[in-house]
């Protein structure tokens, strides 16, 4: 069976990604597997880690009979590994066939919202399938209805998110906001094509949407501000791919998309094959 991949340290944030997860996982109708991974404490010995790993079992055991309640045909297991985060939620998602990780952030600030941030930056490079994440504190109640989906001229994959939205528009029925985004006239008569060819990709799909094109200064900002604006439920980017080391990396203008958006952000591979519905 397919599982839907979900993170926890327990936080707010991570009850959040949860709580989304039910909702996609019904939709889909798999499983989910929620993760805890124990990070050896070092000086604090092994007693510790002993008891904070029991502290965990009866706390993954709550959580999974409250939230799988929500779930309608299926139900949420629990797993407890050692060691790193990213690589072992990866290789989770790997054995799973995972549609999808999802993973909550806490929106904290200084040192620990770069520790937060690196985390959730390591878990999407190396993840195997699109990753989700949601800030701590979000709200689901009106489920997924409208997705932001950002363009910009001068990049070879941003058209690669249009499949990928496409097909999570359709499963929850939602609206795609195309957002075009330019820096200098000179680029608009390019990203007028591109948006050109996702209206005509969406609508041969059968998704609504709607197109607006602005002139921006700082991408990352222009996008936040827009999905605020409309009230958006889900953005959509893509990570970058180094074509000589063939290694997934988050760019800038992602990274800062990832910390900063209050709004839940997926990311996607630009050169996955991407069937969250297969």
């Amino acid at each position: 069976m397919r599982s839907i991949i979900v993170g926890t340290d327990f936080s707010k944030g991570s009850l959040v990604a949860l709580e989304i997860a039910t909702e996609i996982a019904n939709v889909l109708k798999t499983d989910i597997c929620l993760m805890w991974v124990q990070q050896p404490s070092g000086l604090l010995g092994l007693n510790y880690d002993k008891q904070t790993e029991t502290l965990a079992k009866q706390r993954l055991d709550e959580i999974a009979q409250e939230y799988g309640k929500r779930l309608k045909e299926n139900k949420i297991v629990w797993e407890i590994q050692r060691g790193k985060v990213a690589p072992i939620i990866s290789a989770k998602a790997s054995e799973l066939n995972a549609p999808i990780i999802v993973i909550g952030t806490n929106g904290a600030s200084g040192y620990e919202k770069y520790v937060v941030g690196s985390t959730a930056t390591r878990i999407v490079q190396e993840s195997p399938c699109p990753t989700l994440t949601v800030r701590e504190g979000y709200s689901f109640a009106n489920g997924i209805r409208r997705i932001v989906l950002p363009l910009r001229p001068n990049s070879d994959n941003t058209r690669q998110k249009v499949p990928p939205t496409a097909e999570i528009a359709r499963i929850f029925k939602a609206e795609v906001a195309l957002l075009g985004l330019y820096n200098y006239p000179e680029e608009i008569s390019e990203l007028r094509v591109y948006m050109d060819q996702a209206s005509q990709y969406l609508f041969k799909e059968g998704v609504q949407h709607t197109a607006s094109i602005q002139q921006c200064t700082n991408y990352c900002d222009a996008v936040i501000q827009y999905a605020e604006s409309i009230n958006a439920d889900i953005m959509v980017i893509n990570t970058e791919q180094d074509k000589v080391l063939q290694k997934i990396f988050l760019g800038t203008n992602a990274q800062q998309i990832v910390h900063k958006s209050q709004i839940p952000v997926l990311c996607v591979h630009p050169n996955d094959i991407f069937n969250v519905a297969r």
